[in-house]
């Protein structure tokens, strides 16, 4: 597993790039995790900017990213999704909480 907040972020975005739900639901916390994940189709995820970090190193229990992915439509328009992405430790592992 990731050894920080920002390589789990950075690793679920890789996951939703590939289509792989079954990762980001076993990075996502017992607590907030939904019963089941059907990702968007019709995304080309393009890139992911890290805008800004507090807490999540090997060090903390906590820790909070602040990202915007880019992403093309199928039909060629470009987009962006950003997100404040709260993140904690679950036993002993980096997982995804909430986002804003």
């Amino acid at each position: 597993m990731a050894g920080t907040a920002e390589e789990l972020m950075r690793s679920r975005y890789a996951a939703f790039a590939l289509g792989d739900p079954a990762y980001l639901l076993r990075t996502w916390h017992p607590e907030t995790r939904p019963a089941r994940l059907d990702l968007p189709g019709g995304r080309r995820w393009r890139g992911l900017e890290v805008l800004a970090t507090s807490g999540g190193s090997p060090f903390h229990i906590e820790g909070t990213v602040t990202f915007r992915a880019h992403y093309a439509t199928a039909d060629g328009e470009s987009g962006t999704q950003s997100e404040h992405s709260r993140f904690t430790r679950h036993e002993g592992d980096w997982v995804y909480l909430d986002g804003s």
